[in-house]
């Protein structure tokens, strides 16, 4: 693997096992379960997403899952949903709490759906605590905003506190791929790169297409030409970092699935669990094979 990328697993990478509403497994995954997966699947980040939010754990939770992560040399990654005043606020100090390098934002929630231009303004607010807690604002790529739109986001608030997550597949629900997205976000920062295989399937009557996840490495995702495309998205001096005030930072390569449901929730989440070794064995291979 890269000396500089650090590869880690999401609260999206085990997305049936943590709970999906009306498919609740008998035992859901906890945060700090993530936290002991990860240490075994010999990753180096956790990245907490809005299936686990981290603001409602209680303060002795929240705490004891620092202490673990620190314990097994694991990176929590602080994610959120709903980019309100508020919630931007609770979550800088979250970052700040877990020494996370970035907030992972999903912008929307539900109805919840500002303009940019209204999340410009939310963002400038919160400039002076985000630059204060050391903390770099990621924005995800995630159905509604095209990555025009993304982008002038970014440049008009703060290229260099403001980059970006980018999803392999969230995209689609704009019309766009990760390569419009890359393409688009040019000279911004790339600080994440959520890696999720798909495919693409034409329905039995052969009117439309279904878009579905599946077992990493089996798909449609060119990992290989997506992770050497870095070299030239990234500010940093090669392919594998990123460059924010003058300093240098590993990108972080972060294993999400969609895997269907499979008969039962048991199965379902005992294939989810099989996918995630695999995937990053999958990814851990393309590195070595790269670079």
């Amino acid at each position: 693997m890269s000396g500089r990328m650090k590869l880690g697993i999401s609260t999206y990478t085990f997305p049936w096992a943590i709970g999906i509403h009306g498919y609740e497994p008998t035992k859901p995954m906890t945060a700090l379960d993530v936290i002991i997966r990860a240490k075994s699947m010999g990753v180096q980040a956790v990245q907490y997403g809005d299936n686990l939010p981290l603001h409602l754990l209680t303060d002795a939770e929240w705490q004891v899952l620092r202490q673990q992560a620190k314990l097994n040399n694991i990176e929590i990654q602080v994610g959120m949903r709903g980019l309100t005043p508020n919630q931007l606020k609770t979550y800088i100090k979250l970052a700040w709490e877990a020494q996370s390098p970035f907030i992972r934002v999903v912008i929307d929630d539900g109805d919840y759906k500002p303009s940019a231009d209204e999340v410009i303004d939310i963002i400038r607010d919160k400039l002076p605590i985000l630059k204060a807690a050391n903390v770099i604002l990621a924005i995800e790529n995630h159905d509604r905003f095209k990555a025009a739109e993304l982008w002038r986001i970014a440049s008009e608030t703060s290229l260099d506190w403001v980059g970006f997550c980018v999803d392999t597949t969230n995209s689609f629900g704009a019309g766009e791929s990760v390569w419009d997205v890359l393409s688009a976000l040019n000279h911004a920062s790339v600080v994440n790169l959520h890696i999720k295989d798909f495919r693409v399937d034409r329905v039995k009557h052969k009117m439309g297409f279904r878009i579905e996840g599946c077992e990493p490495g089996t798909g449609m995702l060119q990992l290989d030409e997506l992770l050497l495309s870095l070299s030239n998205f990234s500010k940093g001096s090669d392919f594998s970092s990123f460059k924010l005030n003058k300093r240098e930072y590993p990108i972080r390569l972060t294993l999400e699935q969609w895997p269907p449901f499979i008969n039962t929730i048991g199965e379902t989440v005992a294939t989810e669990s099989v996918w995630a070794e695999k995937g990053i064995k999958w990814i851990n291979e393309t590195l070595t094979k790269l670079f």
